[in-house]
C-alpha cells in the first residue's frame, strides 16, 4: 500500500486520467451487456417470431452496439496510454534519483557496494518497482464495472443475480491462495534477477582482468549457475500462475452454465425474458475480469516490494559529505598543507599522522612501496574522502569548509586507472567544460597526445570505444591527462597515471608541465606518484612514505644518501636487471 501511495502522490493527474479512462471502459463493458440484451429482445427474437428481420430495430441495435464499442475503445486507449506514461515517468524519476544519490554518496560508501549491485539498483530494480503501474489504473477502474454489473444483474433478475454473487467467494479464495503461494516465488525470482545482473555487470566491468588471467570459463560457470537459478525461480512462479489462470477462467464459465439452467426454467415460467437471461449470463462472464485485474496488480506487487526496498535502501543511505560556504581563490598555484592526517578503511589504519606541505608552483614526487597509502593520500587531497583525524587545507582553508563544487574546480586528479566514455575525443576531454577546439588541442599538446590524435582520420571527432577500448594504455592515460589539464587546475595530482607511457614521453610530459608553469600558461602545484628514477629526478622535492607515514623528504640525491628504504626501492629495478643478466651469463646465454 505504501508503494501504491507513492505512485499516486507522484503522478496524481496522470493517474486520475488513466483511472477515468478505465472507468469509461468498465461502464461501457456493462453497457455492452445491456446492448446485447436489448438487441436480443427487440431484433433477434422478433425476427424469429415474424420470420423476417426488422430493419429499424436491427439498425438501432447495430448503432447502439457500435456506439458502446467506440466508447469502450476510447476508454482502453486512455487507460493504456496514460498508464504507460505514468509508469515510464516514475521509472525515469527514480532512476535519476538513484543516480543523483550515487553522486552524493562518498567513495567509502561505494567501496562497500559492488558495481553490479549499484547498476542493478538503478536498472532492473527501478523497472520492477513500477512494473505494476501498467495494470493499476485498469484494476481500479474496473471496480466501477464490477459494481455496475452487480447493480444491473439485480435490476434484471434478483434470482439470477444470486448466482453471480456466489461467484465472489470462489474467486476471492482463488486469488488469496494464488497470492500466498506465488508471492514468495515471485519475490525470489526478482532477487535472483538482480543477482544475475550483478554478475553480468561485474564480469563486463572486469573483462580485461578476466581475459588476462584466463578466467572466462570460471566467469561463464558463475553466470550460468545464477542464470539457472533464475530460470528455476521463474518456472516455479510460472507454475503457480499456470494453475491460477485456468481455475479463474473456469469459475465464471461454471456460473454461466448454472445461470442458463436456472434462466431457461424462469423463461419457461414467464418470470423473465430470454434477453434478460443473455444479459445476466454475459454479466457473469465479466465478474471474473475485475478481480483478475486486481490479481494482476497483486501478482506484480511482491517483485515491486523487493525492487522498491533495494531502491529505497540507496535513497536512504547516509554518509553525505558536509560542505561549507567558502569560495576558493580564482587563480595561482595552490598552497597545500596536511596537518596530522590519519585515515583508514573499516577500522584498518592506512595513513598515520601525516604532516605534509606542498609549496605553490612546486612539483613534488610521492614515492613509496605498494600499500604505503599513496593513492589514499591523493584521494584525500582531491576530497574523495575526509580524513578520520587532522585536516587537509588549501590556501589555509580546510577542504570541508569549501562550498560544493569548489574543490573539483580547483583540483584535478588523474588516477591510475583511467575511464573514457564511448564518445568523441573532444567530448571526453571537455566533459561539461565550455572549451573551444584551440583549448582542446593545447591540452592535448601538453599531454603529448596531439600527434596520435591528429593521425586519426576523424581527429577530435573520432569516437573511441567504451573505456577507450580502441586505444592503447598510454594513449588512454594521455587523454585523461589532457582532460585534467584543460580545467587549468591549481593543484594537479598524477597518481602513477603515466605508467603505460614510454619513459621518454613521460619525461616530455613533465618537462612540458614545468615549461608551461614557467611561461605562466599553467599555474599549478603538481603532485606526482612516481616509481621511475627519471620521473623522480624531474621533481623539485621527493616525499618518501612507508607504512602510512612520511619517512623522509627532500631532493632525490639527498634521499638516496640518507634514506635506506628509499634507496632500496628506487634501485630495486636496476638490481633485478643486474641479477637477471648475471643468471643468463652463468648459463652461457
Amino acid at each position: 500500500m505504501g508503494i501504491l501511495g507513492v505512485a499516486i502522490r507522484t503522478e496524481p493527474r496522470v493517474f486520475a486520467a488513466a483511472v477515468s479512462g478505465s472507468a469509461v471502459y468498465g461502464v461501457m463493458t456493462v453497457g455492452a451487456a445491456w446492448a446485447v440484451g436489448w438487441a436480443t429482445d427487440h431484433a433477434v427474437l422478433p425476427a424469429f417470431r415474424a420470420g423476417k428481420v426488422p430493419a429499424g430495430a436491427t439498425l438501432t441495435a447495430g448503432l447502439l452496439i457500435l456506439g458502446v464499442a467506440l466508447a469502450k475503445v476510447m476508454g482502453i486507449i486512455g487507460r493504456r496510454l496514460l498508464a504507460g506514461v505514468m509508469q515510464f515517468r516514475l521509472q525515469s524519476r527514480y532512476r535519476r534519483a538513484v543516480s543523483e544519490r550515487y553522486l552524493q554518496l562518498p567513495l567509502s560508501w561505494h567501496r562497500r557496494h559492488p558495481t553490479g549491485q549499484l547498476l542493478s539498483n538503478a536498472g532492473s530494480d527501478v523497472d520492477m518497482t513500477w512494473q505494476f503501474i501498467a495494470p493499476l489504473p485498469m484494476s481500479l477502474g474496473v471496480l466501477i464495472m464490477m459494481v455496475a454489473a452487480l447493480v444491473s444483474m439485480v435490476l434484471t433478475d434478483p434470482v439470477l443475480a444470486i448466482i453471480g454473487f456466489l461467484l465472489f467467494p470462489a474467486i476471492i479464495a482463488l486469488n488469496t491462495i494464488y497470492q500466498r503461494f506465488a508471492a514468495p516465488r515471485l519475490a525470489a525470482a526478482q532477487e535472483m534477477r538482480a543477482g544475475v545482473a550483478e554478475i553480468a555487470h561485474e564480469s563486463f566491468d572486469g573483462g580485461l582482468v578476466v581475459k588476462t588471467l584466463g578466467r572466462e570459463d570460471v566467469e561463464t560457470a558463475r553466470f550460468a549457475g545464477a542464470a539457472d537459478r533464475l530460470r528455476d525461480a521463474n518456472i516455479a512462479a510460472g507454475r503457480a500462475r499456470a494453475f491460477f489462470d485456468p481455475a479463474l477462467e473456469a469459475v465464471p464459465n461454471l456460473g454461466v452454465l448454472v445461470a442458463l439452467l436456472v434462466g431457461t426454467s424462469r423463461v419457461a415460467s414467464g418470470a423473465i425474458q430470454a434477453g434478460q437471461v443473455v444479459q445476466v449470463a454475459y454479466l457473469i462472464t465479466l465478474l471474473a475480469f475485475p478481480l483478475r485485474a486486481i490479481g494482476w496488480v497483486l501478482g506484480e506487487l511482491p517483485r515491486s516490494v523487493v525492487g522498491y526496498s533495494r531502491v529505497k535502501a540507496v535513497l536512504d543511505s547516509e554518509g553525505d559529505m558536509e560542505y561549507g560556504a567558502r569560495l576558493a581563490p580564482a587563480g595561482g598555484a595552490a598552497d597545500v598543507h596536511l596537518d596530522h592526517v590519519s585515515f583508514g578503511y573499516d577500522g584498518q589504519a592506512i595513513l598515520r599522522d601525516i604532516d605534509l606541505s606542498l609549496r605553490p608552483g612546486s612539483t613534488v614526487a610521492l614515492v613509496g612501496p605498494t600499500g604505503a597509502g599513496k593513492s589514499t593520500l591523493t584521494g584525500l587531497l582531491a576530497r574523495l574522502a575526509d580524513p578520520d583525524s587532522g585536516s587537509v587545507r588549501l590556501d589555509g582553508t580546510d577542504l570541508r569548509d569549501f562550498a560544493r563544487g569548489q574543490i573539483p574546480a580547483q583540483v584535478s586528479l588523474v588516477p591510475q586507472q583511467t575511464f573514457l566514455f564511448a564518445d568523441s575525443i573532444r567530448d571526453n576531454i571537455r566533459l561539461d567544460r565550455d572549451a573551444d577546439d584551440e583549448q582542446v588541442w593545447a591540452a592535448l599538446r601538453l599531454a603529448q597526445a596531439e600527434r596520435f590524435v591528429k593521425r586519426l582520420p576523424e581527429g577530435l571527432d573520432a569516437v573511441i570505444g567504451e573505456r577507450g577500448a580502441t586505444l592503447s594504455g598510454g594513449q588512454r592515460q594521455r587523454l585523461a591527462l589532457a582532460r585534467a589539464l584543460i580545467r587549468q587546475p591549481r593543484l594537479l595530482i598524477l597518481d602513477d597515471c603515466t605508467a603505460s607511457v614510454d619513459p621518454q614521453v613521460e619525461a616530455a610530459i613533465l618537462g612540458g608541465l614545468r615549461d608551461a608553469a614557467g611561461e605562466g600558461t599553467l599555474a599549478s602545484t603538481v603532485l606526482v606518484v612516481a616509481y621511475r628514477k627519471a620521473t623522480i629526478a624531474l621533481a623539485d622535492e621527493v616525499v618518501y612514505v612507508e607504512h602510512g607515514r612520511v619517512v623522509d623528504r627532500g631532493p632525490h640525491l639527498e634521499l638516496v644518501e640518507r634514506c635506506a628504504g628509499y634507496r632500496d626501492l628506487i634501485t630495486a629495478y636496476e638490481r633485478d636487471h643486474e641479477e637477471r643478466d648475471g643468471e643468463l651469463q652463468e648459463v652461457g646465454i
